[in-house]
């Protein structure tokens, strides 16, 4: 039927409220994947939660998302994992994609309280991709390797056509060994636990977008890449009993305590003063309308210790190079539990969420 409304349609229609009135949101896309799938936000949570998972389901035993899987291996725990490294340039400032690969596999054995023993290297290259560039990324996997007391024990290689691997893909894996009496995990954190953070956030993230958008600062922003497992082992001989470990990467500092918080289901409070960012780093997300707490870092761990370990684990963490400006951030509350807010430096409270989207591709 054309024409005016009647009566009785306008009548059932609900009045419109003009304050209520909200944009659409923009429809997110449900059938392919994007580059924000790998961003370490939202949706990267949901391509886990809706199709990988889902897909394992049979052939894994589900549980919360560590850095590592923890096994029972003829008496003896061991901590597994493996990573991808597609970072584009593959040098930047403070590193290269070998350095980054072997610290990153390091780290994540870290988070369990593992001590490394050994990881895999396997290279995805791109046709083309000059000898000189590869023995250079192979050398800094060496040094990373022997700087951290590991040893690249296998590995394979495969070469693509041109265009399809944009230069070079370096795919690791690691085990390291538990030890006894030591349970870290995301689901671990309980109210009355305080929140550390080794040093400053936003360096990798930063140093990327410098050298990739050819952006120059008055101070060069390096990266943060460096080897976490001598600073762990420093946190669990200061607390034993410590919850959680946790390496903010991908998806920067936001995503990792939102991820701690949906796992244990409890709150955290974050004090955004306390929160360390480097000046430089700090000017560069003002410029460029970025969160520091949404962007990536390599060489930082979040700890969440028993509140009466905290200044232990604070001193033992300033003790060494990688946690000389540690701080005390924020704590575990029983109050809005998976939720994460910040009070902010004029006293206000505000919700922190997981990156949306995608923020800085290809960082690690």
């Amino acid at each position: 039927m054309t024409g005016a409304p009647t009566d009785r349609q306008t009548t059932d229609r609900p009045a419109l409220d003009p304050l209520a009135a909200t944009c659409p949101a923009p429809l997110a896309e449900q059938e392919r994947v994007l580059l924000g799938h790998g961003s370490g936000g939202q949706l990267s949570a949901a391509l886990m939660r809706d199709v990988i998972a889902p897909a394992l389901a049979a052939a894994s035993p589900g549980g919360p998302l560590n850095d590592a899987a923890v096994l029972d291996v003829a008496g003896q725990r061991l901590a597994f994992t493996t990573d991808s490294f597609v970072v584009s340039p593959l040098a930047f400032p403070g590193g290269d994609i070998g350095e980054l690969a072997v610290n990153g596999t390091v780290n994540d054995l870290a988070m369990m309280g593992a001590r490394p023993l050994a990881i895999s290297l396997a290279y995805v290259i791109e046709e083309g991709l000059p000898f000189d560039e590869l023995r250079s990324v192979t050398e800094s996997v060496a040094r990373a390797a022997t700087a951290a007391g590991v040893h690249v024990v296998t590995g394979d290689t495969k070469v693509v056509g041109r265009g399809a691997a944009d230069r070079l893909f370096v795919n690791t894996a690691g085990i390291g060994v538990v030890p006894d009496g030591v349970a870290l995990g995301a689901d671990r954190a309980q109210p009355g636990d305080v929140v550390l953070l080794s040093g400053s956030i936003g360096l990798h993230g930063v140093a990327i977008m410098s050298v990739r958008e050819g952006l120059e600062f008055e101070v060069e922003i390096a990266s943060d890449t460096q080897p976490l497992h001598r600073l762990a082992a420093a946190v669990l001989e200061a607390a034993p009993d410590a919850h959680v470990l946790r390496d903010p990467t991908r998806g920067g500092l936001a995503s990792a305590v939102n991820e701690i918080a949906a796992a244990s289901g409890i709150g955290i409070e974050l004090d955004e003063d306390a929160i360390p960012v480097a000046g430089p780093v700090r000017a560069a997300c003002e410029m460029l309308g970025l969160d520091p707490l949404h962007v990536a870092n390599e060489g930082k761990c979040v700890a969440i210790v028993p509140g009466e370990r905290a200044e232990a684990v604070l001193a033992a963490m300033r003790a060494l190079p990688e946690g000389e400006k540690a701080a005390i951030i924020g704590r575990v509350v029983a109050d809005h539990p998976g939720m994460v807010t910040v009070r902010t430096i004029v006293g206000s409270e505000r919700i922190v969420d997981m990156l949306v989207g995608e923020q800085l591709p290809r960082i690690c």
